[in-house]
């Protein structure tokens, strides 16, 4: 699975997707906006993932901004509908959610897999590292930052997911995120990719809103 095609780029026309609804029951569709508004589609890892919960997050607060400039914002997350629902029925975000467990459309977007190497490995633990000092958690431990992480933010790691994880990175490697701005025909027109400007440093890190904001001028009307 981890031999899909290159990211999308700028003009490409964007695959259509129909997903579960991961913010109330129902499905979402790439059709629900071809035709009548620009859509940011971020594609996220699980809520295993201590910076996939808090880039959704924040793009409640970014789809806020979009929006005033006539742009929608779609999250779509690698986990089971049921769990995406839960989580967000008592945390809710001020943004549309998709659940993609077998990860089908990040693969046909091109979002990239890489092998976990050592040098990867330590990047992003560098990155727990570094999240926990802006926290200010006590912990330089990866594994117990993560722990503390979940709690703070009332995620339950289900033994059977970390496992089926663990296998599925075993055999395909990572799971980069990555965010492809699509005008109203469904024609991408900015890609960002996990780590492609910076490198390892760029693991887990997320756009600005100005960053967002300033791709979505070009397609807004």
């Amino acid at each position: 699975m981890n031999d899909s095609r290159p990211p999308l780029c700028r003009g490409e026309p964007a695959p259509d997707f129909v997903l579960p609804a991961g913010d109330r029951e129902g499905i979402v569709s790439l059709a629900d906006y071809r035709g009548k508004t620009p859509v940011l589609l971020a594609m996220m890892r699980g809520l295993y993932c201590a910076f996939c919960r808090r880039h959704i997050a924040q793009l409640g607060t970014t789809r806020e901004k979009l929006q005033a400039i006539g742009v929608e914002a779609l999250a779509i997350v690698g986990m089971q509908p049921e769990r995406v629902r839960l989580y967000y029925r008592y945390r809710p975000v001020g943004v549309s959610l998709a659940a993609d467990p077998d990860l089908a459309t990040h693969r046909a977007y091109g979002v990239p897999q890489p092998p976990l190497t050592p040098d990867v490995l330590r990047a992003v633990a560098l990155r727990h590292v570094e999240l926990a000092r802006e926290l200010a958690i006590g912990a330089s431990d990866q594994a117990e930052i993560k722990s503390i992480l979940c709690q703070r933010d009332g995620f339950v790691p289900v033994p059977a997911e970390q496992i089926d994880r663990r296998d599925w990175s075993d055999r395909y490697g990572g799971q980069l995120t990555g965010q492809f701005l699509l005008d109203r025909d469904g024609i991408v027109r900015w890609v960002n990719i996990e780590g492609v400007k910076e490198g390892l440093a760029g693991l887990e890190r997320f756009p600005t809103d100005d960053e967002f904001l300033e791709a979505a001028r070009t397609v807004a009307s």
